[in-house]
């Protein structure tokens, strides 16, 4: 760790806040300018089990959570438990001992009593634990009391003057006890820095500005973690920019409704997770034979089945790559980051709507709800491309309109209903350029072949990512979605360690990069792969699509995310 870093972690009974001390505890930070991360876990209930909020904190930028913690908040006897091993040399854990007794567990680490509950319910609840907890941090870190009141105010400014008066009393309390009571030389304290105006975002929240930003006015989705957070941000949003958020019976009435909004000219999508994706499926193969576009967003989690409601995986790429039955095109894009979340959205209604064909976005738990300070977007270089959809200008002069004329591109000129002269029919069935049923067997075949022509040009483009880091490395790491920040990390420990690597993200799965893949496997000295799979699924794909193998698959499929020193021992192991 540099200058100016802080690991925080706060702990405890789902019930008591905690994912709420985390956002606070890292927007007051932001407020002072510096880089933040966030990483929330808790388990499937509605109350109770261990629940936790770690904030990364740093003068320069950062990609992901940690292994490791400086400055533990244990409001329950568990988090010692289950977290006393990542506390870092110099550390701090805050603790109530009211609520448990604590012995001193490690040498090189600092106990810190603060009445917590008596301090809570002396101000009148003991839900404000959690703000007493947030200005003890504070204080500890050698941080400006007045930002961190500033941003309390901003959190609970559409509650009473009541609750926001207890919760500023509630962190001015906490901090002024651990200023008085203990005179502590921690090694980690936090200034703050000049704010280039950075926002705090994750990767849910940048998908749904995104497809704002791209035009979405109809999302339909039944709630699914990890990706309900987008129905909840874009129903938020419903009147500001007149968009229609459906929260409907089920996945198939979902998927079914943006298929009909796209149909009509509309841009929608809807998203889910695997569970829910599996009942799209159907529906999928429909968008596909009718030429409809489609935006799908899969937050992918642990499965079969309910699997781990809450948890992250990277499991879901085969499925959704041959999801429905027989053949047809599809793109899916797996974003690795939230910009990669904005920006890659715009282009999947682009290229949906291009093309006419469904577009699925990959994420994950992890990527949908971590936190991360980013630039503003840019927006002025978003551009809007609607396809061939035909005007009424260009209909006034067809006297019969071919639906699924076939074309070089194998893309068809679409109108949409209500335009005069632009009636044509539509069907899940195969059919011939007027949408009209056919099972004729030439037919059959050039409908195949124009559907799977699209691709040819679509891959023409695709403009996919460069290598990331050293040009001739000791090791080159593959791999797809929400790893990039850990890796971009793990980079940084193997340079330190006087180790040279490359990272290479595949952003598009499909079409896949076949030959920018192969160049970079011939050019590379040592590779490896790193996937939330068991299976090493995209490494299979590679070895599919380019004939050369990765033997050195790091893996991980315990429903966590790697973290950058995970992965940084696994490559010094296998190298």
């Amino acid at each position: 760790m540099g200058k100016n870093d802080l690991l925080w972690m706060i702990g405890g009974e789902a019930g008591f806040g905690i994912l709420s001390a985390g956002e606070i505890f890292a927007r007051t930070f932001l407020r002072g300018g510096l880089h933040v991360f966030t990483h929330t876990e808790h388990p499937s209930l509605i109350r109770g089990g261990h629940n936790t909020s770690q904030v990364r904190i740093s003068q320069e930028e950062v990609y992901s959570h940690s292994e490791y913690i400086n400055l533990l908040v244990a409001l329950n006897y568990e988090t010692v438990e289950k977290h006393i091993d990542e506390m870092q040399s110099g550390g701090v854990m805050i603790y109530d001992e009211d609520v448990f007794k604590m012995d001193k567990l490690k040498d090189d680490m600092t106990l810190m009593n603060v009445p917590l509950s008596k301090i809570a319910v002396g101000i009148g609840n003991k839900i404000l634990i959690n703000s007493v907890a947030i200005g003890a941090s504070v204080a500890v870190a050698g941080y400006d009391i007045s930002i961190l009141e500033n941003v309390i105010k901003g959190v609970f400014k559409s509650k009473t003057s009541s609750v926001i008066e207890m919760n500023l009393k509630a962190v001015r309390e906490g901090y002024d006890y651990v200023k008085k009571n203990y005179s502590l030389d921690f090694k980690y304290k936090i200034k703050p820095v000049n704010n280039p105006n950075r926002i705090l975002i994750d990767g849910n929240q940048a998908i749904s500005i995104g497809a704002i930003k791209a035009g979405l006015k109809f999302y339909a989705a039944y709630p699914m973690s990890p990706s309900t957070s987008i129905l909840h941000y874009l129903a938020s949003k419903e009147r500001e920019y007149k968009i229609i958020v459906r929260q409907v019976e089920d996945e198939i009435a979902a998927v079914n409704m943006v298929i009909g909004a796209m149909f009509a000219g509309v841009r929608a999508m809807a998203a889910t997770s695997g569970g829910g994706f599996s009942l799209m499926v159907e529906a999928l193969g429909l968008a596909g034979m009718s030429e409809t576009p489609l935006v799908l967003i899969n937050c992918q989690r642990p499965g079969p089945s309910t699997g781990m409601p809450t948890r992250t995986e990277q499991s879901d790429l085969r499925f959704v790559m041959h999801a429905s039955q027989g053949e047809f095109p599809r793109v899916v894009i797996a974003p690795g980051d939230v910009i990669q979340c904005f920006y890659e959205i715009i282009n999947a209604f682009n290229i949906a709507e291009k093309y006419q064909i469904p577009v699925i976005i990959l994420s994950d738990a992890y990527l949908a709800n971590s936190k991360k300070t980013i630039e503003k977007f840019d927006t002025d270089s978003i551009s809007i491309d609607r396809g061939l959809l035909l005007t009424e200008k260009e209909l006034e002069n067809i006297d019969s309109y071919n639906r699924y004329e076939f074309t070089k591109t194998g893309i068809s000129p679409r109108a949409v209903p209500s335009q005069k002269n632009g009636i044509f029919t539509v069907t899940g069935n195969e059919h011939n350029i007027y949408g009209h049923i056919s099972e004729n067997m030439e037919n059959r075949t050039n409908m195949v072949d124009k559907r799977t022509r699209k691709m040819e040009y679509l891959k023409k483009e695709i403009k996919h990512l460069p290598l990331v880091g050293d040009e001739k490395a000791d090791v080159t790491i593959f791999a797809w979605g929400s790893t990039k920040g850990p890796i971009l990390e793990a980079i940084k420990l193997l340079k330190e360690d006087g180790i040279s690597s490359n990272y290479q993200q595949i952003l598009y799965i499909n079409p896949f990069p076949k030959d920018e893949v192969k160049s970079a496997l011939n050019k590379s000295r040592k590779t490896v792969i790193v996937e939330n799979n068991k299976s090493a699924q995209l490494e299979g794909i590679i070895r599919e699509q380019t004939g050369i193998g990765i033997s050195d698959c790091i893996l991980r499929y315990d429903g966590r995310q790697f973290t950058p020193e995970r992965i940084y021992k696994k490559i010094k192991e296998v190298l």
